[in-house]
């Protein structure tokens, strides 16, 4: 699998993720500069090899409009580590609105959690509380840097130090 490059704003915010090929030329163009390798690898060309970038800067403030995380059940699901929030449980998973949308309840990222079936089921269209269920989590809206250090922590531990603790929103 081909590592990703975390590309940073001057300021150190993230911006995105790109391929290596697309972080090599902007660090080529001197558009970016490289700020973290991965140790272990190499790109090597017919006559010169050059270090595996994993985190690169832009060398231009690039004034970006913020749109925040979309809210999607693959987005849901990976906030919530793929388990039920009530029960815990990995199978059958759904979505759930906290507080049912028939009791004033909104399609937002604090009112929706991830559900098994059987919980979903039980909970029917009462809150938590009326159907003696608990969250284990409170619901909240992510941002880009907590999905990005999701990721880092399995795949790019490089990433790390330019990430700040991963933030709620």
């Amino acid at each position: 699998m081909e590592k990703k490059v975390l590309v940073l704003n001057l300021d150190h915010s993230p911006v995105g993720v790109v391929n290596v090929q697309k972080a090599l030329v902007l660090t080529l163009l001197d558009k970016a500069s490289s700020l973290a390798h991965f140790d272990y690898l190499t790109i090597r060309t017919v006559d010169r090899d050059f270090p595996y970038p994993a985190v690169i800067r832009l060398v231009e403030y690039k004034s970006i409009p913020y749109k925040g995380v979309m809210l999607n059940r693959n987005n849901l699901y990976k906030r919530d580590q793929h388990s039920c929030q009530y029960c815990g449980t990995d199978k059958g998973l759904t979505l759930d609105h906290v507080v049912p949308r028939s009791k004033g309840g909104k399609t937002s990222w604090k009112n929706l959690v991830t559900a098994c079936h059987r919980c979903n089921t039980v909970k029917g269209d009462k809150t938590p509380e009326q159907a003696g269920l608990k969250l284990k989590a409170l619901p909240f809206k992510p941002t880009l840097a907590y999905f990005l250090a999701e990721y880092a922590e399995r795949h790019a531990e490089e990433w790390l130090p330019f990430l700040a603790a991963k933030t709620v929103g």
